[in-house]
């Protein structure tokens, strides 16, 4: 029988990590290209956008072709 710690991280759904991953993805790369603080943020919040908005976008039109499998 499994702990139910276990059964606990079965059970959650991964795809929240995205998010997460994201936003170090978007920092690290803007912090690799800019030097001032304010921009590095301003950047990397455009790009968290960018990013999670085309992960979205082929979410939903993966989504609607499956819909009738």
């Amino acid at each position: 029988m499994m702990p139910a710690f276990l059964l606990l991280a079965v059970a959650q759904n991964t795809t929240w990590y995205v998010l997460p991953l994201a936003a170090a993805i978007s920092l690290v790369y803007s912090a690799s290209r800019y030097e001032l603080t304010e921009r590095i943020l301003k950047r990397a919040a455009r790009l968290f956008v960018t990013i999670t908005g085309f992960m979205l976008t082929v979410f939903v039109v993966l989504w609607l072709l499956s819909a009738n499998l």
